[in-house]
C-alpha cells in the first residue's frame, strides 16, 4: 500500500510516519511518499534574489530540512520511500503528487482534541478530506499537549 504523507515539520507528520512504520511492522506492505509543500516566494524574496532557480533552490533545501526526521524515520525502519518537494497551494500540490505517485491513500497528522484545534481542523486537512480521491486517515496528536 502506498501512503502520501504530508510533512510540515511538526511532530504530527513524524506521528504519521511512525503510524505507517507501525502498520508495516504488523505485515502490512507500505511505501511511503513523503511530501512537504512549501509557500512560493514572497514579493520581498523575489525582488531580492531575483534568480528564479535560486528560489527553487532555497524552496527545495527547505523542504528536504523540514522532511529530513521523517526521512530517518523511514530509513531506520528499513522502508521504501521518495519524496517530493513542492511550491504552491498545498492542497493541488498533494492531490498532484496522490496521482503521479499512484498513491492508495493519505495519513496526516491532525490536531488535538482542544475546541478550537477542532473547529480549525486546518484548512489543509479539510480540504484533502474533501477533495481526495483515496481514503484519508488522521493520527490523532496526544490530547495532553492541546
Amino acid at each position: 500500500m502506498k501512503w502520501l504523507i504530508p510533512i510540515d515539520g511538526s511532530e504530527l507528520s513524524l506521528e504519521a510516519v511512525a503510524h505507517v512504520i507501525a502498520m508495516a511492522r504488523a505485515g502490512l506492505p507500505c511505501e511511503l511518499v513523503l511530501v512537504n509543500v512549501q509557500e512560493p516566494a514572497t514579493l520581498y524574496e523575489m525582488v531580492t534574489l531575483h534568480d528564479e532557480a535560486a528560489l527553487k533552490e532555497v524552496a527545495q533545501a527547505a523542504g528536504l530540512d523540514l522532511m529530513a526526521p521523517a526521512m530517518e524515520l523511514a530509513r531506520a525502519a528499513n522502508m521504501s520511500f521518495t519524496q517530493h518537494v513542492m511550491t504552491g497551494d498545498p492542497v493541488p500540490m498533494l492531490l498532484e503528487v496522490l496521482e503521479v505517485e499512484g498513491c492508495d491513500a493519505v495519513i496526516m497528522g491532525s490536531h488535538g482534541a482542544s475546541a478550537v484545534r477542532r473547529a480549525l481542523l486546518g484548512s489543509v486537512s479539510q480540504s484533502m478530506l474533501d477533495k481526495s480521491p483515496v481514503p484519508v486517515t488522521f493520527v490523532k496528536g496526544d490530547a495532553s499537549s492541546s
